[in-house]
């Protein structure tokens, strides 16, 4: 398989569950400003929406989409305990999850990257995070992780996501367990493995 990746991108999510299953894989890095990958590809030609993640099968397959990435992975090895069977409800509460984190938290802070925007409609966006921030230091309050007992593939994204919370002056003083929550998921193996190769990888020529 090759994931095509950006660093400080959702992609990272994907990256981690590879490492996770001890899939076997390759790293393609990509420009997200000119769309070129590290191998002179033009990113459009393998995904036309132009981000990342993409994943790439062996049979030339692309996968796209983070989320659905993710759950692909998650079921070539179910013995790993990544995610739910696929029927159970324990899985529907997984997909739950994972469209809050998608459409809550990484599309909320997604504007916040953009340097156009003025500072006070960030201020606004911020507060919104707020509130989602709130409902999430709830459930990891009460149970460690997002989604069932056990680390699992919405684990990876929510990790990701709030990644970009310095960077992007989003504030989680007053949420303890979403920082407990980042400091335990940061000493995986997998994730200190994800982290240090893409810093590796060198930048698109």
């Amino acid at each position: 398989m090759k994931l095509y990746f950006a660093p400080n991108a959702c992609s990272l999510a994907a990256h981690i569950v590879l490492r996770e299953l001890g899939l076997p894989f390759s790293l393609v890095r990509v420009d997200n400003r000119t769309k070129r990958t590290a191998d002179g590809q033009d990113f459009y030609r393998i995904n036309p929406k132009g981000y990342v993640a993409a994943l790439q099968l062996e049979d030339g397959t692309v996968l796209t989409e983070g989320a659905a990435i993710l759950q692909y992975l998650a079921d070539l090895q179910p013995e790993a305990g990544l995610a739910p069977a696929n029927g159970a409800l324990e899985r529907t509460h997984l997909q739950a999850q994972l469209n809050f984190i998608g459409s809550e938290l990484h599309a909320g802070m997604s504007p916040l990257f953009d340097s156009e925007i003025p500072e006070p409609v960030k201020d606004l966006l911020r507060s919104k995070l707020a509130r989602r921030l709130g409902y999430l230091e709830q459930e990891l309050a009460a149970n460690g992780q997002v989604a069932g007992d056990s680390f699992s593939i919405a684990d990876a994204y929510l990790f990701t996501v709030l990644g970009w919370s310095e960077q992007l002056k989003v504030d989680l003083g007053a949420y303890p367990a979403i920082r407990r929550f980042r400091q335990a998921v940061a000493t995986r193996p997998a994730v200190i493995e994800a982290l240090r190769a893409e810093a590796e990888v060198p930048a698109v020529a």
